[in-house]
């Protein structure tokens, strides 16, 4: 180890330091608002007992499936343990032990934030959208430093205790495992409260969302905190360690002796967690400011500043290269057209979202198939966006020699996800203020206090999707540069058996196409698998909500000290997500290693890029077309188009519910998807060469 690396391991620590004592801070600003409504003090704690109880559940089963998975590794990974190399297989199950604790860790984080923050906002809305905003604004902050931070520490230990690159492949696939079926399991339950309580109450009796006299209320903000914060927390805190291990991987393969790439690729994960740290604490808003100006403005500063330090950074120190520069920045501005073009096709003051808004004065078809048709063209411009940056990032670095035009795209997704920070606190922060807006209607705070929360919380909604739309283009491009990773994995294992090393995947060999058929059908199953687990449990809990309102008396009507059974509705959202959130995981896997077997490391290179390409295309299509229907639900609600309870209302409801689990159980479920099959196919490489029927 060079004494440039030495510096960044060190640097690496200490900015998670920095970055822990500044959440620390802003945890404990956080904890000061006082809350003074003992119904609001109430209804949170019953989400955080809710959230919590799922969270345990969920991660014993998790914590089963882990163990299966430690012994498996044991056994097999990276080499069969009976080859002799019994200190490698060790090495990889302590790190896959390690990726699959700190993303649970991750998502903890965000339940144990989200739940403290949103009753304090809720009670500060009474003051002004400036110190509700402030409260949800710091309370995703603290949650986007100590995942960045956990991320960075995680990469940067494993790399430096074993010096083995591959081994953090070992160490993101249990970042990525836990994320996926957290997703999955958080995502089910999540959509499955959703989905009935809007159909019970707005549709079926015509009360409001976060009426306490519908038993699915309190399931529904659960689950905003097990789904959106729990899960998007894994998700992103899987994200950034895939897009590190990928650049690593490479990294280490190119360096023939020298350090310089993979002090690079440290120095800008340090560098973005700084230029967050800098972008939360310039955040500012006035007195009545516009709070989706003040995150954006909060994001662009981070950009910039992001730029001005890699910069700096590769004109100080030695064997950085401006090509590489180049290609991060490439993914880092890409990222941002990518957010911006969500934007379009999903905040209420464009016209998109209006012109869905009018459609449902039609009927809910009609919403359906605008929202569907608006939702496949708005993944376009990311597909294009991501390809053109792929292309850039290869082109710029391929005269550096063979093998740097792959890892320069993975630096361009390391560029694209080194503002991850910022994507975390955005999405938390939406998350908190959705919260914040239910508790406020139910602790009875008045409807000049709604109407700020409301606001507080459209804002939430616009930035999450852009937030979206920028973390599946960053997960286009980690997948992209694990293609390479899982190659140069390959090629070891081929060159030890004696056989040629792969170039590429030629798509007109059968074997490679085979791969690419089938590896193109697995997103649309897996999808299908969740959505189907939504679907089955949401029927389940409109069931019980019908006998709740059927059988005590008084509940319809609002009568003083009559309450619905919340935790009845808790437990059928929790019993059918971790009864559905495993076989989706396990058949994407499970379909890999069978692809692998039938046709060798040439198969599988056709299986990722088909996963990859309808991966990306069903995630944003899904993603955009949910937050394109939330919001022209949201646009008619505020007033136009005939307003709350007209029959345009009704039928952006109905689309609002298909868009549901598009964007919160499937959507942001497939990237992971997409990454843990890529891991899995890296991981199982050597295994692949030895033992394939056709390969």
């Amino acid at each position: 180890m060079d004494h440039q690396l030495s510096l960044f391991y060190g640097l690496s620590f200490l900015t998670v330091v920095l970055a822990f004592a500044f959440a620390a801070y802003l945890y404990l600003w956080v904890k000061k608002q006082k809350t003074v409504n003992k119904r609001i003090e109430e209804v949170s704690l019953l989400i955080k007992q809710g959230a919590n109880t799922f969270m345990r559940r969920e991660y014993m089963v998790l914590g089963k499936f882990a163990l299966v998975a430690a012994v498996i590794i044991l056994i097999l990974l990276p080499s069969p343990i009976w080859t002799g190399n019994v200190i490698d297989n060790i090495s990889m199950t302590i790190a896959y032990l390690a990726g699959t604790v700190l993303s649970a860790i991750a998502g903890k984080i965000g339940i144990l934030v989200a739940t403290l923050s949103n009753g304090r906002s809720a009670e500060a809305a009474k003051e002004g959208i400036k110190p509700a905003f402030l409260i949800g604004f710091r309370g995703g902050a603290v949650m986007g430093l100590l995942v960045v931070g956990c991320s960075l520490f995680g990469v940067a230990a494993v790399l430096m205790l074993t010096g083995n690159a591959s081994i953090l492949l070992g160490f993101s696939f249990g970042a990525s495992s836990l994320a996926l079926f957290a997703k999955a399991g958080g995502g089910i339950f999540t959509k499955t409260a959703d989905i009935s309580a809007d159909l019970t109450g707005k549709v079926e009796l015509g009360i409001p969302e976060d009426d306490p006299r519908n038993p699915a209320v309190i399931a529904d903000n659960v689950g905003d905190n097990v789904g959106d914060v729990a899960g998007m927390g894994a998700d992103l805190f899987d994200s950034n360690v895939a897009a590190m291990a990928s650049a690593l991987v490479i990294a280490q393969s190119l360096s023939g002796g020298e350090y310089s790439n993979i002090s690079m690729v440290f120095c800008y994960a340090i560098l973005g967690l700084l230029s967050s740290i800098i972008g939360i604490a310039t955040a500012r808003i006035g007195k009545n400011g516009n709070p989706t100006r003040a995150l954006n403005s909060s994001t662009y500063v981070t950009t910039g500043v992001f730029l001005v330090l890699t910069a700096l950074a590769t004109a100080v120190f030695e064997g950085f290269s401006w090509r590489i520069w180049g290609a991060s920045t490439v993914g880092l501005l890409v990222g941002v057209i990518i957010g911006i073009t969500t934007d379009y096709f999903t905040d209420d003051s464009k016209p998109i979202v209006r012109k869905v808004a009018h459609a449902s004065c039609s009927g809910p078809a009609f919403t359906v198939l605008s929202g569907v048709s608006y939702g496949f063209i708005s993944a376009l411009p990311a597909m294009v966006g991501i390809a053109v940056s792929a292309l850039i990032a290869y082109q710029i670095c391929a005269p550096m020699g063979e093998g740097y035009a792959i890892f320069g795209i993975s630096m361009a997704a390391v560029g694209m996800l080194s503002i991850v920070g910022i994507i975390i606190y955005n999405d938390a922060y939406g998350l908190i203020l959705d919260n914040a807006r239910g508790l406020a209607e139910m602790g009875g705070l008045g409807e000049e206090t709604i109407r700020t929360a409301d606001e507080l919380d459209s804002a939430g909604n616009t930035v999450k999707a852009v937030t979206k739309g920028f973390s599946i283009g960053a997960a286009g491009l980690t997948v992209i540069s694990l293609l390479g990773a899982f190659m140069s994995e390959a090629n070891v294992a081929l060159v030890n058996a004696g056989k040629e090393a792969i170039s590429g995947f030629d798509i007109m060999s059968p074997t490679v196409f085979f791969g690419t058929l089938i590896g193109a059908a697995i997103p649309a199953v897996f999808s299908a698998m969740l959505i189907l687990g939504v679907d089955k449990n949401a029927q389940r809990m409109v069931a019980e909500i019908h006998r709740q309102f059927n059988t005590i008396a008084g509940l319809k009507e609002g009568k003083e000290g009559v309450k619905p059974d919340y935790d009845k509705c808790i437990d059928i959202a929790t019993s059918g997500a971790l009864k559905e959130l495993i076989p989706a995981g396990l058949m994407s896997i499970i379909a890999t290693v069978i692809v692998g077997i039938i046709g060798g490391p040439l198969a599988i290179g056709g299986f990722l890029l088909g996963n990859i390409v309808s991966g990306l295309l069903l995630a944003l299509f899904m993603s955009n077309a949910g937050g394109l229907w939330d919001n022209a639900k949201k646009y008619i609600e505020s007033g136009e188009e005939g307003g709350k309870g007209s029959e345009a209302h009704k039928a952006a409801v109905i689309g609002d519910t298909v868009g549901d689990p598009f964007k919160d159980t499937a959507g942001p479920s497939i990237n992971t998807q997409i990454t843990v099959v890529s891991l899995v196919a890296s991981l199982l490489s050597t295994l692949f060469v030895a033992f394939s029927i056709f390969g």
